[in-house]
């Protein structure tokens, strides 16, 4: 499974910067780089401060992409 996100294209609707996010949710501004990317997969914690500043729900910036060779759950 893949943790998929639109970090990216909530922060170009809202101009901010990779170091501006990275200070409303107190982390840094390579975490974010990070998690655009799809390297890192934020806590919960993080994913709700990242999903509050956009104003949006979690479901909106994250989802979970599943690969169709794996079985399901």
């Amino acid at each position: 499974m893949e943790l998929n996100n639109r970090v990216r294209e909530f922060r170009a609707r809202d101009r901010l910067s990779q170091n501006e996010l990275a200070q409303r949710i107190g982390a840094s501004r390579q975490t974010i780089a990070l998690i655009e990317r799809g390297d890192y997969s934020p806590s919960v914690v993080l994913a709700l401060k990242i999903a509050e500043v956009f104003a949006v729900t979690v479901e909106s910036v994250f989802w979970i992409n599943k690969e169709e060779s794996e079985p399901d759950e």
